[in-house]
């Protein structure tokens, strides 16, 4: 567990710093690749065992089926036992606190640009 925290902390450290590089649309385009890199190509969502399959893409091959499904489970909002792309993205800047602290109104923008495209608005 504590090499996952590691990895939780080096991508806490990425994310603003790809925000500013990539602008809104690029982190978005690259969060979206992440997700459909984790996800089951069938369900469309990230799965407990989709994200065991790729965990060593992640550095996280060592972690446990209970360690998963916690991780899961942290950004699971709905109750449906796995991440939609939204709850993924969610998720992602919630465990930037860095980005989350500086950039309160591009994270409100991108949210509503991606509502809007999701037909929500």
């Amino acid at each position: 567990m504590a090499d996952m925290g590691k990895s939780v902390a080096e991508f806490e450290d990425l994310l603003p710093v790809m925000a500013e590089n990539l602008g809104g649309e690029g982190l978005m385009r690259e969060l979206r690749n992440g997700f459909e890199l984790l996800m089951d190509k069938e369900k469309g969502v990230i799965t407990v065992e989709s994200l065991k399959r790729n965990a060593a893409l992640l550095g996280l091959q060592d972690l446990t089926h209970d360690e998963l499904v916690s991780m899961v489970e942290e950004g699971d909002t709905d109750g449906d036992g796995a991440l939609s792309e939204m709850e993924f993205f969610v998720l992602m800047f919630r465990l930037s606190p860095g980005l989350m602290e500086e950039s309160q109104f591009f994270l409100e923008e991108i949210l509503q640009q991606e509502l809007k495209s999701a037909g929500f608005c």
